[in-house]
């Protein structure tokens, strides 16, 4: 019987022949190597596929999908890892010992592992930290505040990860985020205090930004109450216009 990795990669795909590379180059180029990496693509007509081939010991599953979270819940079922991460296609590892770093924590069997985040443009330039920077102490209070991890910084131990809720088109990953916070326990949640992840500014949700943060605002009212809710959003709304008041 093949040994269970000790991590699996997770990438989603949907005709990213254009983006893919840099994702399988970083994830190739990683110091630690015990884990698997799963490519689940919903039937693409482009080069996607061929070019997941070039790398060996890729796992890949190509066939049509109801969207991305449906994709997301195929890679959990594949995967054989006593953890999961997804690095959807565009995504990279920051560094080649970024995946040693989150397995350190992994090997003393922490149950989330997360990092910061950049993004980049499609020439991988540095562009911007994320907006939001991860927390010291990871539990759902703290995410009260939005997504402070990014989707793909953020390693869960297996057994903890449910599947995505696929009412959701937009903002899936933080309703999957919350309840995988919900399931661990704050003390053995570990910050890595380092960018762990290149995140391509070329994204789904930027391009259906009114439609997730609808979303997010119902899954923040149903986590941590309508009306703690629509004070935060009323906080959100008067920082955005003070951000646009200094640029003015």
């Amino acid at each position: 019987m093949e040994k269970e990795p000790l991590i699996s990669i997770i990438t989603i795909t949907y005709n990213a022949a254009r983006v893919l590379m840099p994702t399988m180059e970083s994830v190739k180029a990683q110091t630690f190597r015990n884990f698997e990496h799963i490519v689940v693509d919903g039937a693409s007509k482009d080069e996607t596929v061929e070019i997941a081939r070039r790398y060996d010991g890729t796992r890949i599953l190509s066939e049509r999908d109801r969207g991305l979270y449906d994709a997301m819940n195929k890679g959990l079922r594949l995967a054989r890892g006593r953890y999961v991460l997804f690095l959807n296609a565009g995504d990279a590892f920051h560094a080649p010992d970024t995946l040693e770093a989150y397995a350190r924590c992994a090997l003393r069997g922490d149950d989330i592992i997360y990092g910061d985040t950049v993004v980049v443009d499609s020439d991988r330039r540095v562009l911007r930290p994320r907006h939001h920077t991860a927390p010291a102490r990871l539990d759902l209070k703290s995410f009260s505040r939005g997504m402070l991890v990014c989707h793909q910084a953020f390693m869960v131990r297996r057994e903890l990860a449910p599947e995505y809720d696929l009412s959701y088109r937009f903002s899936g990953d933080y309703d999957w985020t919350l309840r995988c916070i919900a399931a661990s326990d704050p003390a053995r949640n570990a910050n890595l205090n380092t960018i762990t992840i290149d995140y391509l500014d070329d994204g789904i949700t930027d391009h259906n930004k009114l439609a997730s943060l609808r979303e997010r605002y119902r899954i923040m009212a149903r986590t941590y109450g309508r009306i703690p809710t629509f004070l935060r959003h009323i906080g959100f709304l008067f920082r955005a216009a003070r951000k646009k008041l200094r640029k003015f």
